[in-house]
């Protein structure tokens, strides 16, 4: 083992070789990067050696720096050296969270790019020439686009909550139905939000049952706020019942009117799917309409903007939350809010933001022209002997834990390996730069277009012609 290790070679040695020496001028990579990466090739020979791995049982230096130099050049061919890559989204999973859900519109990148690369107004009021407010840039468009009196966006809908609770109920007993205890991504409960924030959770009714009388009987002269949680990463059918915001307004307002409705959201949405014959995903101006005075939603799932928790309702309840020391700790920085002021922008003045904003252009997308582009990739594919590739019918998912039970029907290609398993086949092409990231279904891989855009599609086609030629 000792006379293994002997023939380590050593970082400058390595250095000191045309063919890594090469990848610091021409793929621009630092210097101080590929230091790092061959030191991490030679300690996990090391490892390997001392482990007693029968690869290295007789090792030369060749042999040892062949591999290292080989193991160097995949990284520098990766693609990028940032560990947050761009890839392609062949899983027809629109919002899909592991991906980054929505994927941000032209005008949201170019805002962005512009306001991060020169100085701008995030805290300067050009009328005045004095100090401005960052929580002003997008609070007009909020309230044109949802009807609320006022606005406010911290960083994430769960600070949304949080930051509500603690802000308008904390010591205050808040009432919410059992059936909307959720959880969501990352292990998050409400009920937990809930505990952090100062607030006491008052339980009512059962999982799959909450009656008028239910709140009635939870009321208490510590009562502060009725909370309705939408729960849109489940759905429970069968044998069910639940009290819409309407309804508990008018409950409110005969039985307690100093009690404040607060409905979490989730998902949020500006566009109405359910008009298009998808889910039945409350709008944020009807939830407002039916009574709520304060409600929260996210900004990078069906809105298509980024993260973002939003916050719209009574101005006097937005006045607090403003004023109150959270709204510092998880206020958005300038990128953000670039980002989700295009997205506003789009839905209040552009008829054409269905089109423009890429989560809602591939949720509505037709399963027809799905269809179309398909068979036009498929027809580029052609004798590639090593490949069976066929055009299927499938369903999408809406994703990010939002309408868990709605399939859109859409169209992919589904390819098979003569001599490769579906799980080598996955493997390769999640390998590849830009990596392509697909479904295991039915014996082979699919990949669904509903989330490859047009200007995608020839990668895809390179990627399946490589994995031909493997």
């Amino acid at each position: 083992m000792s006379n293994s290790l002997q023939h380590l070679p050593s970082v400058r040695e390595l250095l000191e070789k045309d063919e890594l020496r090469k990848h610091s001028t021409n793929k621009n990579i630092p210097l101080a990067l590929l230091k790092e990466w061959i030191q991490e090739a030679i300690d996990e020979v090391r490892s390997a050696i001392l482990k007693g791995d029968k690869m290295w049982e007789h090792p030369s230096r060749e042999k040892i720096s062949l591999w290292i130099m080989e193991q160097v050049d995949d990284r520098v061919h990766s693609g990028s050296v940032y560990s947050l890559k761009p890839v392609l989204n062949g899983t027809g999973t629109v919002l899909h969270t592991n991906l980054g859900r929505a994927r941000l519109s032209d005008r949201a990148l170019a805002h962005v790019h512009n306001t991060s690369k020169q100085y701008s107004t995030l805290e300067y009021n050009l009328e005045e020439g004095k100090r401005g407010s960052r929580l002003s840039l997008i609070e007009s468009l909020l309230i044109k686009a949802t009807g609320a009196e006022a606005a406010v966006a911290v960083n994430n809908n769960a600070a949304a909550v949080y930051m509500i609770l603690r802000a308008l109920a904390q010591d205050k007993e808040v009432i919410v139905s059992r059936g909307e205890l959720i959880e969501i991504g990352g292990s998050f409960r409400v009920s937990s939000i809930m505990e952090e924030s100062g607030a006491q959770l008052v339980e009512v009714g059962t999982t799959n049952k909450t009656h008028l009388h239910d709140y009635e009987q939870g009321l208490s002269e510590n009562t502060g706020m009725i909370m309705k949680v939408h729960t849109s990463n489940f759905a429970i059918v069968g044998f069910t019942k639940d009290v819409n915001s309407h309804e508990l307004r008018a409950f409110r307002d005969e039985t307690c009117p100093d009690v404040l409705l607060y409905e979490d959201l989730g998902s949020g949405s500006l566009f109405p799917y359910s008009e298009a014959g998808i889910g039945r995903e409350p709008v944020v101006r009807e939830s407002l309409n039916r009574g709520a005075d304060i409600v929260s939603f996210s900004g990078d799932k069906l809105l298509g903007g980024p993260q973002a928790g939003i916050i719209c309702g009574k101005k006097e309840l937005i006045d607090k939350l403003k004023k109150h020391s959270l709204a510092r700790v998880l206020r958005l920085d300038k990128l953000t809010l670039s980002a989700l002021e295009a997205t506003l922008f789009d839905y209040v003045y552009d008829p054409d933001s269905r089109d423009r904003i890429p989560a809602l252009r591939d949720i509505l997308k037709k399963e027809e022209t799905i269809k179309e582009r398909v068979h036009l990739s498929f027809e580029k594919l052609q004798n590639k002997k090593s490949l069976t590739v066929t055009v299927v019918p499938a369903v999408s998912k809406v994703g990010g834990g939002t309408m868990p039970v709605e399939e859109l029907p859409t169209w992919g290609l589904m390819v098979k390996k003569q001599g490769m398993s579906v799980n080598g086949v996955e493997r390769v092409l999640r390998k590849m730069v830009p990596p392509l990231i697909v479904r295991i279904m039915d014996d082979g891989i699919f990949i669904d277009f509903r989330t490859i855009d047009e200007d995608e599609e020839t990668k895809v086609i390179d990627h399946l012609s490589r994995l031909n030629n493997e």
